[in-house]
């Protein structure tokens, strides 16, 4: 069993790279990019890796229960949100993502919180069937899907801070040095197209799944609806901006439509489950 200093260690560490990220970042506008500052941003990025390899242990020390997979709502949170911080701490070493490093601080706070969900709230029971391969195959395309999406929902919410700081320059911009709008929208079309392979991904898996275990290839549920609405929130983007040019504000309201009604498939269904009607 994981001893609760590796939990704190890893809540304090993010807290304080989260601080250091956004510490840095406001240096950098203050003083403007000099290498001491660089320097310093590059021990940070490796810096994270501790926290990240630390919340690893403890999700796989508290998923992986015996034969059986402990997936419930707090596990669930902790991972998606563990691997949209990998992603992004990944996506410094690619120079043209660079800009996207003042993103850091809130995320390895959002982390902070997530590694801490498995101690507070820990799952009662492991899942049935995730011996089958197409269980195994459907988990992990869905937490790459949810992390992805969940990254694209955070790049659009940034796209409004770029976008306000255009109409409004003399304002004093809480993320500072976010790449150019135009940089951030072509990279959230790249984003959500990523994503939506993997949501689809996750719907067939899904559906192979089911009959493997039921004998039929779809189960109506709350999970299910809201899934297959949500691929066609984002279906609908895809189409709109390659077909009519959607982009700006409209790409932005529709993505987030898209994911809060993603967050409801999974998420949203857990939380019912678990935490009102206390089901696993």
């Amino acid at each position: 069993m994981i001893s609760i200093l590796t939990y704190l260690a890893a809540f304090l560490l993010y807290i304080l790279i989260g601080w250091f990220f956004w510490r840095n970042t406001w240096s950098q506008t203050a003083s403007g990019t000099n290498d001491h500052v660089l320097v310093q941003a590059t021990w940070g990025h490796y810096a994270m890796i501790v926290p990240l390899l630390l919340h690893t242990l403890i999700l796989y020390q508290s998923i992986f229960v015996g034969s059986g997979l402990s997936f419930g709502l707090s596990n669930a949170i902790s991972s998606i949100v563990w691997l949209t911080a990998f992603i992004y701490w990944f996506s410094g070493f690619f120079e043209r993502l660079q800009g996207l490093q003042t993103l850091i601080a809130p995320i390895a706070g959002a982390a902070a919180i997530a590694v801490l969900l498995p101690l507070f709230f820990p799952s009662l029971r492991p899942l049935e069937n995730t011996e089958l391969p197409a269980f195994k195959a459907h988990l992990l395309v869905a937490m790459m899907a949810y992390s992805l999406l969940t990254i694209a929902a955070l790049h659009a919410l940034f796209m409004t801070v770029v976008e306000r700081q255009l109409h409004h320059p003399a304002s004093r911009s809480v993320f500072p040095n976010l790449p150019p709008l135009l940089a951030m929208e072509k990279l959230l079309f790249h984003i959500i197209w990523v994503g939506f392979i993997l949501l689809t991904l996750t719907l067939v898996s899904g559906i192979v799944f089911s009959q493997e275990v039921f004998g039929q290839s779809l189960t109506f549920s709350h999970k299910t609806l809201f899934g297959f609405i949500s691929w066609g929130v984002f279906a609908a983007l895809l189409i709109g901006r390659q077909f009519y040019g959607w982009r700006g504000r409209i790409a932005i309201r529709w993505t987030l439509i898209g994911f809060i009604i993603l967050l409801l498939a999974y998420i949203g269904s857990k939380f019912v489950l678990e935490i009102i009607l206390n089901r696993y």
